[in-house]
């Protein structure tokens, strides 16, 4: 299993610009609480790693499986283990899915309200 909160920290930080770099060129990220501009090379270096952790969520958040899945959900891998109890480091993953084109939301965020505990449905392309 690669899904930890670990690995995904690890690759969240990787995937940052360092100082010094210009950051004329980046690719973002969307989060529920966070929007994020990402490094592009090493952005796409780490895309099968991200990709691979994402397919670890239950099939319920893939377009194939059920059509998306609460936020508040995603803290569990497909196996029904808990994988992270922070929802900053489930945020990151998200931002990482949406920059590679893996992850959105399927609702518009000023609907957000109006789903339980107000937090949106993720879905994973796959």
């Amino acid at each position: 299993m690669i899904l930890n909160a670990d690995k995904v920290n690890e690759v969240f930080k990787s995937c940052l610009f360092q100082d010094g770099e210009g950051t004329d060129n980046y690719i973002v990220g969307y989060g529920v609480n966070i929007k994020v501009g990402f490094h592009p090379d090493r952005l796409l270096a780490q895309a099968k790693t991200i990709d691979a952790m994402l397919s670890e969520l239950p099939d319920t958040f893939k377009r194939s499986g059920g059509g998306g899945m609460s936020f508040m959900n995603m803290c569990e891998s497909k196996e029904g283990n808990l994988w992270t109890g922070a929802h900053r480091t489930m945020d990151q993953l998200v931002c990482l899915g949406s920059a590679i084109g893996k992850v959105s939301f399927p609702m518009p965020r000023e609907m957000w309200s109006y789903l339980p505990g107000g937090m949106p449905y993720i879905l994973i392309h796959d």
